[in-house]
């Protein structure tokens, strides 16, 4: 009867439920265009960098420079979004990211862009991320009721894939057609829809943590509360072993599509694309499935099917199959990451949500440094498809340790 009343949950219609909250509407639709922005310079940076030096392990030096600083600021990020507006954060760290692809823009246009240049303004970009993204992941409780909260998330991971099905085509196309420096130039435009937003929203005041607790002494609090519950733990530390082996190819994708593929921009572009929409499909069918209770069971799937796609894609030449595989391979990552985050939400308190999410983003953006050096460096020595052999093997063995050491996670609703 419980496994019926389960199913009957499942309910299409309620996939863009958290829509008809206004102020989520505009996070959506500002967020969603900022995100094109974003997506477009990425896909630009990576082959320009490419480019520039012909090197795979300086794609894993300038994804390495963009997340040195999570490690450092993130946590003490995760305490201040306790404790102040994180609208007023967001706010101030969107326009940072501005005037930051401004400047990368400037120095393309004018010729002067050098490899150390991007690696400095990816080091820049990465301390407003280690500041932005706590608020931003506790943010969306501000925005819609708790029960429609998995829903939330998973439309945030579809406005997220939306941008990236989008955005690198488009950037690729206008890297073909006119360069880099237009890329940067549109994602520093694309900001002003989010700032604009943020200011139009009617919030709630928050509830602020005491004032007389120190931010390191809230950072503590919230350390302790996530060893203790040893579901949160296993949870998060899954999500940093497979951020670290899983995000891999991402790093390769420009030389994979050079060196493997024998593409140009536009397959860059159309790979990182297909990654996009995969990760679309994924993110809609856990926001279709309403407050049915799949979790447990969609991200058991999804931390298979991620290494097992890894694999083949290692064994295919073909850039039309490549395409298709790229687009599995985003499922199966955006299927398990939004099954971690909203089981890790679901059972953290109000008052502790920006602490432990603060944690969530520095495993998450912390283990993404750490895994481009390794992809990059390795693939350098042994080749990018041997390098994706690997780190599938290693998700796979850590995936079937998971599920002996804590089956308890895959009956999670």
């Amino acid at each position: 009867m419980a496994e019926t009343a389960s199913l009957r949950r499942f309910n299409p219609g309620e996939t863009f439920i958290s829509l008809k909250y206004p102020n989520y509407r505009l996070w959506f639709i500002g967020q969603l265009v900022s995100m094109v922005g974003t997506w477009m310079q990425s896909a630009a940076q990576g082959y320009l960098v490419y480019e520039l030096t012909g090197s795979a392990a300086y794609l894993g030096y300038v994804s390495f420079a963009a997340g040195l600083p999570s490690w450092f600021f993130t946590l003490y990020a995760g305490a201040i979004a306790d404790r102040i507006p994180r609208r007023t954060m967001m706010i101030i760290t969107q326009s940072c990211m501005m005037a930051l692809a401004f400047i990368l823009a400037a120095l393309t246009f004018t010729g002067l862009v050098q490899p150390w240049h991007i690696i400095i303004l990816a080091f820049l970009l990465g301390i407003c991320n280690a500041f932005d993204a706590p608020a931003r992941q506790a943010f969306v409780v501000e925005l819609v009721e708790r029960e429609v909260l998995t829903n939330a998330i998973a439309l945030n991971a579809t406005m997220f894939t939306s941008a990236i099905v989008v955005g690198p085509a488009v950037g690729g196309l206008t890297y073909a057609a006119v360069g880099p420096g237009w890329c940067f130039i549109l994602n520093g435009i694309s900001f002003i829809a989010v700032i604009i937003a943020l200011m139009m929203m009617k919030l709630k005041p928050m509830r602020r943590v005491s004032s007389k607790a120190t931010a390191f002494s809230d950072i503590k609090q919230g350390l302790r509360h996530t060893w203790s519950d040893s579901t949160l733990r296993m949870l998060i530390s899954n999500l940093g072993i497979t951020t670290i082996f899983g995000m891999s190819l991402v790093t390769l994708i420009p030389a994979w599509s050079v060196d493997i593929l024998g593409g140009d921009a536009r397959t860059n572009g159309f790979m990182m694309s297909a990654r996009g929409l995969g990760s679309l499909v994924g993110a809609l069918m856990i926001a279709a499935m309403g407050r049915a209770k799949f979790r447990g069971w969609l991200w058991t799937v999804a931390s298979l099917a991620l290494p097992l796609v890894m694999f083949v894609i290692a064994g295919v030449r073909s850039i039309h199959l490549s395409i298709l595989l790229m687009a599995a391979n985003g499922w199966a990552f955006v299927s398990l990451n939004n099954t971690t985050n909203a089981m890790v939400q679901s059972q953290v308190p109000d008052e502790l949500r920006g602490r432990v999410m603060g944690i969530y983003t520095l495993v998450f953006f912390g283990s993404m440094p750490i895994g481009s050096l390794i992809a990059g460096n390795v693939a350098d020595k042994f080749g990018a498809p041997f390098t994706v052999i690997l780190f599938s093997a290693l998700l796979l063995l850590f995936a079937l340790f998971t599920f002996w050491r804590k089956p308890q996670i895959r009956r999670i609703g």
